[in-house]
């Protein structure tokens, strides 16, 4: 689906295997690539590094800082951002694709980590990843519930704040279905689908690199 693009966020203390797997001490924004062997590795980082802190680092932004400026703006209290890269397995994508009824968008996700410098530790503070659907760019914010991506919010311009809102609270295990699980509420059908499918997918996602496995 060309016209979705992940980014989404994970506002969270404890989304912190994020901060685990990227978040060099020194540097207020790095790029790794991680590819990941497959789900149970990339579950086990989540689960079991929450609260990681690390040395604290200047609070300066420095040259090559990939961070969106909507991403900093969801955190206003953080002084730098790590920004992450994890291959999807390839056995996933196809399992994401048949839950979401959708597609994709690419392989290489991305997420940004949120990081404070609090009694001279430098620790995250949240997460966040940016979608696309129809055009429209959205920032969403993730916190971690038992161990599983939950969305915070959902930042857009231009998408009334009442139809954003229905998606705090979500998790992977829950359905996006417009009608029928979310309202329109002031978006067109089209526009609301696009967004549903988009975040489901990044959920989906969220869920198969950082989250814990499932009981059920």
């Amino acid at each position: 689906m060309k016209n979705l693009k992940f980014l989404t966020i994970i506002g969270l203390s404890a989304i912190a295997g994020l901060a685990a797997a990227c978040s060099p001490a020194a540097n207020t924004t790095t790029t790794t690539n991680t590819t990941v062997a497959n789900k149970s590795a990339a579950n086990s980082t989540v689960a079991t590094n929450t609260g990681a802190t690390n040395t604290a680092s200047t609070t300066a932004e420095k040259p090559g800082d990939e961070t969106p400026a909507t991403v900093k703006a969801a955190f206003p209290d953080a002084q730098s951002f790590t920004k992450q890269h994890k291959d999807i397995p390839k056995n996933a994508i196809a399992e994401i694709e048949k839950e979401a009824g959708a597609k994709v968008p690419d392989t290489d996700h991305h997420s940004y980590l949120a990081f404070s410098t609090t009694g001279g530790a430098r620790k995250q503070i949240g997460a966040a990843t940016v979608i696309e659907a129809k055009g429209k760019g959205m920032v969403v914010v993730y916190e971690n519930k038992e161990g599983k991506p939950t969305i915070k919010e959902i930042r857009a311009d231009g998408v009334p704040a009442p139809f954003l809102a229905q998606f705090a609270g979500k998790g992977h295990d829950d359905k996006f279905q417009i009608g029928a699980d979310l309202k329109a509420n002031g978006v067109d059908d089209a526009t609301a689908k696009a967004i549903a499918e988009a975040v489901r997918v990044d959920i989906l996602t969220m869920q198969t690199l950082y989250g814990s496995a499932d009981t059920h």
